[in-house]
């Protein structure tokens, strides 16, 4: 037993993918496989084209792109493939996995074909029965046992070529739930998600109130720029960093970017809850008080139908700007510039 590299199936696609002895069990592995002497023994082969030409006394075992099985196979077959052509005979039964299967006039099954293909062609002929799960199935040969299928479409079968029953099975599709059982489902998602989401804007309102303050003080006086300012930045931020991500040099730091946009994005339910808080609660009320009664009414109104697009889309864009803004009320080298200038006017005097 001997398997012959790649590069020589490559080089010499027409001749055999090893060269062996003919008995026991044979390995063939390469691109283009031709099997053209008899093997006294199984076949097992696996490649992109698959030929068995010669007659095989044991079983043939195949996976490949295609697959032809011109020989008579004293066994079994059992094949995986995307196109599989019998027109050999095969003295017992076929197990076959395919995109498209087909059994030419001059192919036989001695026993049974039991497998599942997108398109199955029988010309040839079937001993016993056939059970397949298939798109679209042909029978102009004979199938000497019963037929059992299972497909969307009725099959085109040749007046007398089914000696026994044919059986076919119509796929179940899964039904339609219910308006109660749909209610239910939206109620359920609802619950989670106020649990979930609560906790999250409980610990932002203990543990980050300075920062929720600070950013939604940009949505108090000038709502309308901030989102204008997040609108732009949802369409020029991921622009800029699909640029960055396709050059070498750009895309570490494109990653780190998109990483930092994800978390601004992701932040917007936060601020969003706690904002809704600020309007409802004009005085002194705690901070974890704001941000857990107005994450409950964003929760709910991002659960009803039509209306979460709306309020998802204002979350964003209102979040986003109001976050941008904040860092930029904060940039490092506006606190620079009154620093440097005193100590030149300190120098100059």
């Amino acid at each position: 037993m001997a398997s012959s590299p790649a590069a020589n199936s490559r080089l010499a696609p027409a001749v055999p993918a090893v060269v062996n002895d003919d008995a026991g069990p044979q390995f063939y592995s390469g691109l283009t496989i031709d099997v053209p002497d008899d093997v006294f023994g199984d076949v097992y082969a696996s490649g992109q084209t698959i030929t068995i030409s010669g007659n095989v006394t044991g079983d043939v075992i195949a996976a490949g792109q295609t697959i032809n099985i011109t020989g008579n196979v004293d066994g079994n077959v059992r094949l995986a493939g995307q196109d599989v052509t019998i027109s050999g005979e095969v003295a017992r039964s076929g197990t076959i996995f395919a995109s498209t299967l087909n059994v030419t006039d001059t192919g036989a099954l001695g026993t049974d074909l039991v497998g599942a293909a997108g398109d199955i062609d029988i010309a040839g002929a079937v001993g016993r029965d056939v059970k397949v799960g298939v798109g679209d199935l042909t029978i102009d040969g004979v199938v000497g046992g019963n037929l059992t299928y299972t497909s969307d479409d009725e099959a085109e079968i040749a007046q007398g070529a089914v000696s026994g029953t044919v059986e076919r099975i119509a796929p179940e599709t899964p039904e339609e739930p219910s308006v109660g059982e749909r209610f239910v489902g939206w109620l359920l998602g609802l619950l989670y998600a106020l649990v979930a989401l609560s906790l999250v804007t409980v610990f932002a309102g203990w543990l980050l109130p300075r920062l929720l303050h600070r950013v939604t003080d940009q949505l108090v006086p000038r709502p309308w720029k901030a989102l204008l300012v997040g609108f732009v930045a949802s369409i020029a931020v991921p622009v800029v960093l699909l640029v960055l991500l396709v050059t070498v040099i750009g895309a570490p730091l494109a990653l780190a970017g998109l990483l930092v946009w994800i978390t601004l994005t992701l932040a917007t339910f936060v601020f969003g809850a706690y904002y809704i808080g600020r309007l409802l609660f004009r005085g002194n009320q705690h901070p974890v008080v704001k941000s857990l009664v107005g994450g409950v009414i964003l929760i709910v109104a991002l659960h009803i139908p039509w209306l979460n697009i709306a309020v998802w889309l204002a979350m964003v864009f209102f979040g986003l700007g109001a976050q941008l803004l904040a860092i930029y009320d904060k940039r490092p080298w506006q606190r620079a510039l009154p620093s440097s200038s005193a100590s030149i006017s300190s120098e100059t005097s």
